[in-house]
């Protein structure tokens, strides 16, 4: 086997053997520009931008707002008022699904607008697992953007995907499989372009 050594010399050439050549280019684009010259681009084209340094004010009245305050009303999300971080209640078990009403022409032939989106879907049924639970021991509170659920031995804080008509919901008990099925109608402002 043949040992090679490159000295400092013999590295040098090699990098300079593996350096990509350099274009001979005419162009005023590969040249540095000055430093007392501002670079011409799109931003350039126009009148020169005014920087406008005035302060800026809140919007909000000062009447509405108390100084001891923490968090503005819009910051707090519905039903932040039913966490209970000290409850030393599991979570059960709960499945979310969108519901959508389907007909005929939706399915085969196609004619409906409907989409396998949720945009397109016209109930939230949330499925809440509670073994060893009986009827008379739930207690269910939905919110428009909130839902509730606790027993003696299990509590669920839900926030809900999207609103909902918690006034117009339903729920249904099933004791065999001890499963709390919650449907609940959703409320989007745009649902006059979805239908």
């Amino acid at each position: 086997m043949m040992e090679t050594s490159l000295g400092l010399a013999g590295i040098a050439a090699l990098s300079q053997l593996l350096k990509p050549p350099e274009s001979d280019s005419d162009s005023d684009e590969d040249k540095p520009i000055s430093g007392t010259q501002k670079p011409f681009g799109p931003g350039s084209i126009g009148p020169p931008k005014k920087v406008h340094t005035a302060p800026v004010q809140d919007t909000k009245p000062a009447s509405t707002k108390n100084c001891k305050d923490i968090w503005d009303a819009d910051e707090v999300k519905e039903g932040g008022e039913f966490d209970d971080l000290d409850d030393p209640r599991p979570e059960p078990e709960y499945e979310i699904i969108f519901k959508q009403k389907v007909a005929t022409e939706d399915m085969f032939l196609g004619m409906g607008n409907k989409t396998n989106a949720t945009s397109s879907c016209e109930d939230i049924v949330v499925k809440i697992t509670l073994p060893n639970t009986k009827y008379g021991d739930v207690t269910l509170d939905v919110n428009d953007k909130f839902l509730s659920c606790a027993t003696p031995n299990y509590k669920l804080s839900l926030h809900l995907p999207h609103p909902v008509d918690s006034k117009n919901g339903r729920a249904k008990w099933d004791a065999e499989n001890s499963l709390l099925t919650v449907t609940m109608p959703m409320v989007r402002d745009y649902d006059f372009l979805n239908f």
